[in-house]
């Protein structure tokens, strides 16, 4: 049977579009172009039943950070893609590792089919036939990759340059002509992109690849074994954890960093592979793509793929423009108006502003490394913090004091767990709350509320159908979220992970 295995790497933190992008709380898993998150389209424009080159395809593997491993579980559930296969990473260690696990994952040798979770890409038909291309190439043990056509300079992007046409008249009536892959090269300056769009002979370099399992394992062993011999290491020490399978994390911490491009691809060009035995080696190949492809690396980027009004703006939420144009305005919590401005990022969120030039939204990431370097939380959470059983959100916080809201999805609960350092005040706001506090066990209805004395077991979970929301009023010595003590856990997790 002919095999499509997608897999999804969704290791990025996106960065250059904080303050919406946090660590724990990457692009990926934001729906920033519509009602989907970005993990969501990827997931659905790759996985059908079966696609036109008569391939069936599997259920995706998504490698992800181990913090996101909720997330993304339950943004699998809201898309209907059940009995997922999730990998996770307990340290990021760039794409050839991720991709090797995936590999080593794989049953019965598929073409793996390899996309970044956080990417656009407008037209499914041009991507779904540039993937039939790819994937009678990968069958011939060929490693592909996709290289975007470019319509403009740009200087944020590597480069593939494309080598002789190959294939035969089915490719050419595909539309989807391949060629030898060249060489690549790295994020060039504006007068250098300019000759390589003018030329006609070089494209973007999109991070997507196809290839078989087998061929991608045996290049890794040829070119990188230090790296493969770790993965296997690592998977052969991991274990089934719920829907996840959770990798030795001492020996992938181990493992080298390296990309995929630099570990295998640029190994299998045309000038890498004449210094061989052509018979011997692998050759890669790109496949041109013009699918209306964004990385979304940065706030202009998603500018440029969003849907403009006739003043070339982009707004979501709350927002009003007057006198305001080719600019981008995004409101989360509070009411925003731009007046007389023109070319401008805005971006409010419950604890951070952003105000940038367009032109200088790459430098978004200078300001992620100052908070970093500062140790302030904004790098990393946002104000609501979402958890496998709902959110929680700081309201309000003061000395030896905090207020919380907390949401729990329907027949979900909290870990039976207790506090060295604080008591707990719980109020339903709405829906009913079963609370275990000690041996006692009762049921609290909209507008009732109980204590949970410092030192006490205690439980939260949802009895009902609708989401249960409770305030919960902190008040103690220390109010960190690591004073816990887990009993029992319906999700997993260790004493070490975090609140709740």
């Amino acid at each position: 049977m002919n095999i499509i295995q997608p897999v999804i790497l969704s290791g990025g933190s996106g960065t250059r579009l904080w303050p919406l992008s946090r660590e724990l709380y990457p692009k990926q898993l934001l729906p920033l172009v519509n009602n989907h998150t970005l993990l969501q389209e990827t997931l659905l424009r790759v996985y059908t039943e079966k696609n036109r080159s008569g391939a069936f395809t599997n259920k995706p593997i998504i490698v992800c950070n181990n913090e996101h491993r909720f997330l993304v579980a339950e943004q699998l559930r809201q898309v209907d893609i059940h009995e997922s296969q999730i990998i996770l990473e307990p340290v990021g260690r760039n794409t050839a590792p991720a991709l090797t696990l995936a590999a080593l994952y794989s049953e019965d040798d598929p073409v793996l089919l390899v996309m970044p979770a956080d990417h656009v890409i407008s037209n499914h038909e041009v991507l779904e036939s540039a993937i039939e291309t790819g994937y009678q190439l990968a069958q011939q043990a060929a490693l592909v990759t996709f290289g975007i056509v470019p319509h403009q300079p740009e200087v944020s992007y590597g480069y593939i340059r494309r080598g002789e046409a190959l294939g035969n008249s089915e490719f050419l009536e595909s539309g989807n002509q391949p060629y030898a892959l060249a060489g690549f090269v790295e994020k060039p300056d504006l007068p250098t992109a300019t000759e390589y769009v003018s030329s006609g002979n070089y494209l973007w370099n999109s991070g997507m690849f196809m290839m078989k399992a087998s061929t991608w394992l045996k290049e890794m062993e040829k070119y990188r074994p230090d790296i493969l011999q770790a993965c296997q290491q690592a998977y052969e020490g991991g274990k089934k954890d719920l829907d996840f399978y959770r990798v030795d994390e001492a020996a992938f911490t181990q493992c080298p960093s390296d990309s995929i491009d630099y570990a295998v691809m640029e190994r299998s060009t045309t000038e890498a592979v004449s210094l061989v035995e052509k018979h011997n080696a692998v050759f890669g190949v790109v496949v041109p793509l013009d699918a209306g492809w964004s990385d979304v690396g940065a706030w202009s980027a998603l500018w440029e793929v969003g849907q403009q009004d006739d003043d070339g703006n982009v707004l979501k939420g709350d927002v009003k423009a007057y006198n305001t144009k080719n600019s981008f305005m995004h409101a989360e919590h509070r009411f925003v108006a731009g007046v007389g401005i023109e070319d401008l990022v805005v971006v409010e969120t419950a604890d951070a502003v952003l105000v940038a030039n367009k032109a200088q939204a790459q430098d978004v990431k200078q300001i992620v490394e100052w908070l970093k370097e500062q140790q302030r939380d904004e790098r990393l959470v946002h104000r609501q913090v979402f958890r496998p059983w709902g959110s929680y959100e700081g309201v309000v916080a003061g000395e030896r004091f905090q207020v919380k809201r907390i949401i729990v999805n329907p027949g979900a609960s909290l870990s039976l767990q207790m506090h060295h350092h604080r008591a707990e005040h719980w109020i339903v706001v709405k829906g009913t709350a079963k609370v275990t506090c000690g041996t006692d066990i009762t049921l609290l209805s909209e507008n009732e509320s109980t204590y949970i004395p410092l030192g006490t077991k205690h439980r939260l979970e949802n009895p009902g159908r609708v989401p249960l929301e409770i305030i919960e009023v902190q008040s103690g010595s220390y109010l960190g979220e690591d004073d816990i003590v887990r009993f029992e856990d319906d999700y997993g997790r260790s004493h070490s992970d975090s609140k709740m």
